[in-house]
């Protein structure tokens, strides 16, 4: 396989874990910062607020060679008081979109990480372009709110379809059909 154009080759190898080192921590708050504030544009400057003090991140990071290379997606995670957690600021590069199932197993870390340690009930804001997602993966509608100035629907996960995870650092590694070209 030829190489000429690296941008046009997308790995479908990427990896699902906790972010544990600096550049993967950098390249969550780049990616969050390319999402929310430069493409959507709900932020000003940045997304940053205080549940990144208190929060774990979890990164999908795509490999060259079968080695890390970056981070393509992401979402935080936090015990929002004893046993209710929250997901927030799911986020895919708009590079590794057309991949499909990033988002939906971050979403799968995050729940079967909060289950791994004690959550009864896992929730989220979610915009709503990405409800169908969220329904297809077993998560219920519970209000409909205004976050930052956009429709969002609170939802609900059912922890029955996310088995407790002890060690989201050690996460897993996904391979993904190619789908498309940019």
């Amino acid at each position: 396989m030829s190489f000429h154009n690296a941008r046009v080759f997308l790995s479908p190898d990427v990896i699902i874990r906790a972010a544990a080192r600096p550049w993967e921590f950098r390249g969550v708050q780049d990616l969050r910062h390319q999402v929310f504030v430069q493409e959507q544009e709900i932020f000003v400057h940045h997304d940053r607020d205080p549940i990144d003090d208190i929060a774990m991140p979890l990164a999908a990071i795509s490999t060259m060679a079968s080695e890390a290379d970056q981070v393509v997606g992401t979402v935080r995670i936090h015990e929002e008081r004893p046993r209710l957690w929250r997901g927030s600021r799911l986020a895919v590069a708009r590079s590794h979109r057309r991949i499909g199932r990033l988002g939906a197993e971050l979403i799968k870390l995050a729940v079967c990480t909060a289950h791994g340690r004690g959550c009864d009930r896992f929730l989220a804001q979610v915009q709503i372009q990405n409800v169908s997602l969220f329904r297809r993966l077993h998560w219920a509608p519970l209000q409909e709110i205004e976050v930052h100035g956009m429709p969002h629907l609170e939802m609900e996960a059912d922890l029955a379809a996310y088995p407790p995870m002890c060690d989201p650092f050690a996460g897993w590694k996904s391979l993904f059909p190619r789908r498309g070209r940019p």
